[in-house]
């Protein structure tokens, strides 16, 4: 599998990055745009049990099956083997058709910028403040990136959205993750387990 060497910078400001990006001459090679993804798993999350992922996701410009599976959250600890597909709709029902099943359907926004080897994306999910995920080569890179940003390494974090939403509300339980909702979309009601309860 190959490894996936990225991190994460939460609560940012789009208008901000996107200033930064276009001082140090970063490329913009996609603007933002809806993207859609199924999570899928074994009935007895079989996959999730292990920190790994079947994911299908229409990126507006091309349709990718990716497995994913986290080794452990740091800047090299995701591991993946992805691929373009044809159709959104009969990858899912391929893999339903061997016992997989569609945890979560997720919507999400993203803009993707280029500069040197590294992929620069600016994420925005339901309920969530916008992110950046800077993807390169080495950490080397991705540091260098980050200061060019004028983003604080020492304010990196490793691993999937659920850390975002983790780091914005810091009461979740380790149990509680919004692929457990069957429906992660911009016009779907807020989950209750986002609202702090001590409020």
């Amino acid at each position: 599998m190959k490894d996936e060497i990225e991190v994460k910078f939460v609560e940012v400001s789009v208008l901000d990055i996107q200033a930064k990006l276009k001082s140090i001459n970063a490329e913009l090679i996609y603007k933002n745009r809806l993207m859609k993804r199924a999570i899928m798993d074994f009935p007895d999350k079989l996959l999730d049990k292990s920190d790994s992922f079947v994911r299908v996701r229409d990126e507006g410009n091309k349709i990718t099956l990716t497995y994913k599976k986290f080794e452990s959250y740091s800047v090299s600890g995701a591991k993946e083997i992805e691929t373009v597909v044809e159709s959104f709709d009969q990858t899912i029902k391929i893999f339903e058709a061997i016992g997989l099943e569609v945890l979560s359907m997720q919507e999400s926004k993203r803009e993707t910028w280029r500069l040197d080897s590294c992929i620069i994306e600016i994420d925005e999910w339901p309920w969530l403040k916008p992110y950046i995920e800077i993807e390169g080569n080495s950490e080397k890179e991705l540091k260098a990136i980050a200061s060019k940003l004028g983003l604080d390494w020492s304010k990196a974090i490793f691993g999937d959205v659920m850390v975002a939403y983790q780091m914005q509300y810091p009461w979740l339980l380790p149990t509680q993750s919004v692929v457990d909702l069957k429906e992660v979309k911009f016009n779907s009601p807020r989950p209750n387990f986002l609202s702090d309860q001590k409020s």
